[in-house]
């Protein structure tokens, strides 16, 4: 596989989304199979590439490029350094297991695997670029695949049913039901989505182009821009250019992420999509804003990162409490999750807030973690609602009589969700915690009591779900008892307990990633002066507090001893 490996990850599905164009939907089980070996080709090839990821080496590994419009300076540049590896992971991990999450799909399941892997695909694609115009290419990419998804297989949520015209009749199929904003459809869920991250993509857009033009370069290479790209003190409307370029490219992409208060189509989306795409949109499709502010803002802009940042810092509490609030409220199964993963993604806004070693390792660690934890809950929201066709909790209740394996799954992905010691997220949000401490003491009590708060939710949805008096409408509601129900809830509980247990090649992965970026941002950044020389800014002459490495102040990334090596010596 070796230098190729990137090539399998991100084709792989596309492959398999091709000849599943070939087959029929008479033949359901070669269109399962076609799709599972897609899937797991690229799960083989990331977990390959995970381990074969040389964190002593860091930097960018099993780069592949392809130049596609030299004029304009844009080439398929793909490559991953310890941030965008076990993202990738992740991506493929979820695809995999979501396949067999709608192993039992009817409803033209062809389609619905083609635009699943699709989907997959465009989110690896976004995590692999170092090239700004693929990287938008992809996660523009991710849209379509979305709206389909929502809008042909998705379910409609509460007051669907209420919604008549003057006439009294449905209008289910109309363009003004569609447009009707106080309305729960899946077509409104698809609709607000698309509307959503198309108008803030349009911004990051915007920001990006402004890049490629003030750079003056012609190119789109992420790592010429960060070396030889000098943005600073350029005037622009009363302000700087840089400044209006991270604003632009911040809050364009933070809209997926998605921080308060750009958040409200994503729990309407989560509660509409069938669950196999609520767990590619939860645990990966959010994390791409994140993503992304990193590769484009943190990358480009280091000094002006350091400057703006604080402004996540502030929104990131209201993503933590608005969500935990109505998530702690809300009484569909999937709105709960929903609203917890937008809350959940105020930690990483933390994380990447403070700036520090720990703090950013703790921001990506968690991404990963999450995407195991929520991946779980939607995967067995979902099976729930399979077998009871509701996801309302206060007619709920009992069903873990009748589904022993799905409610002791759901306790193991609410520990996770949680942080309980012994899974990812314990790791990831002492990490978080710990690292923004000097910077945001207020901040970081607030997302404690946010965990409280995630205590609080999911004991209460856990509850209503599967102890207390049982409904008997829904005794006719089964366990997942066949090794293509189980797997997937059997894959996602092992990750996330297996690097909760063993995180150190994780740790030492992200951490080779984190370092540079950190050193980078806080220590010493490279500006252009008026007259267009070089000169190096030293704003910190000093290492981080909230880390023990030694750190170089001459811009070249601290070096590090692995774990394993610090542990022998």
């Amino acid at each position: 596989m070796g230098e190729y490996a990137l090539l399998y990850i991100l084709f792989a599905p596309f492959a398999g989304a091709l000849a599943l164009i070939m087959v029929s939907n008479r033949q359901p089980m070669l269109v399962r199979g076609i799709a599972a070996s897609a899937a797991f080709v690229s799960l083989v090839a990331s977990i390959y590439l995970f381990y074969a990821y040389d964190p002593v080496k860091g930097g960018f590994q099993f780069v592949q490029k392809f130049e596609w419009s030299r004029q304009l300076g844009i080439s398929l540049h793909l490559g991953v350094d310890g941030i965008g590896t076990p993202l990738v992971l992740a991506s493929s991990i979820l695809l995999f297991t979501g396949i067999f999450v709608s192993w039992h799909i009817r409803d033209r399941a062809k389609e619905f695997y083609i635009w699943l892997l699709i989907l997959a695909a465009a989110t690896i694609g976004v995590f692999m670029s170092l090239d700004l115009f693929f990287l938008y290419f992809f996660y523009e990419m991710s849209v379509i695949p979305m709206y389909l998804l929502l809008g042909m297989w998705g379910s409609h949520t509460k007051r669907y049913l209420e919604m008549t015209d003057t006439e009294g009749l449905k209008q289910r199929d109309s363009v003004g039901f569609i447009f009707n904003f106080g309305s729960n459809s899946k077509e409104y869920a698809a609709m607000k989505l698309v509307l959503f991250l198309s108008a803030f993509a349009v911004a990051a857009l915007m920001g990006i182009l402004l890049i490629y033009k003030y750079a003056g370069l012609n190119t789109f290479d992420i790592l010429v821009l960060r070396e030889q790209a000098h943005l600073m003190n350029i005037p622009v409307l009363g302000t700087t250019l840089d400044k209006i370029i991270w604003v632009l490219v911040f809050f364009g992409f933070a809209s997926i992420a998605p921080l308060w208060p750009l958040h409200s189509w994503s729990p309407v989306g989560h509660a509409a999509a069938p669950a196999a795409t609520s767990m590619l949109h939860a645990g990966v499709l959010m994390k791409l804003g994140h993503f992304s502010i990193i590769r484009v803002a943190f990358e480009i802009l280091p000094e002006t990162t350091r400057e703006m940042m604080p402004i996540a810092a502030v929104l990131c509490m209201f993503s933590i409490v608005y969500g935990g609030f109505v998530a702690f409220y809300a009484k569909d199964t999937k709105y709960v999750i929903g609203y917890s993963s937008s809350s959940h993604m105020g930690y990483v806004f933390l994380g990447m807030a403070a700036l520090n070693y720990i703090s950013l390792s703790g921001a990506i660690i968690y991404m990963f973690a999450h995407a195991m934890a929520t991946g779980m809950l939607f995967a067995m929201a979902g099976w729930v609602y399979d077998q009871t066709h509701t996801r309302d909790l206060p007619s709920l209740g009992g069903l873990s009589n009748k589904m022993p394996f799905i409610s002791g799954c759901f306790v193991v992905g609410c520990m996770a969700s949680i942080g309980m010691p012994g899974t990812v997220n314990f790791i990831a949000e002492i990490m978080i915690i710990v690292g923004s401490w000097d910077k945001y003491p207020l901040q970081v009590i607030v997302a404690v009591l946010g965990i409280v708060l995630t205590m609080a939710y999911l004991f209460k949805m856990m509850r209503s779900l599967f102890y207390g008096p049982m409904n008997q409408q829904y005794s006719h509601a089964h366990d997942a008892v066949s090794t293509v129900d189980r797997l997937p809830l059997l894959v996602m509980i092992a990750v996330s307990v297996g690097f909760g247990i063993f995180p150190m090649h994780l740790y030492d992965v992200v951490r080779s990633g984190v370092d540079p970026l950190v050193a980078r941002i806080t220590h010493v950044v490279p500006v252009a002066s008026e007259e267009g020389d070089r000169s190096t800014v030293k704003p910190e002459a000093r290492a981080d507090s909230s880390d023990t490495n030694p750190v170089s102040f001459s811009g070249d990334p601290p070096r590090r001893t692995p774990l394993v090596a610090r542990g022998a010596e």
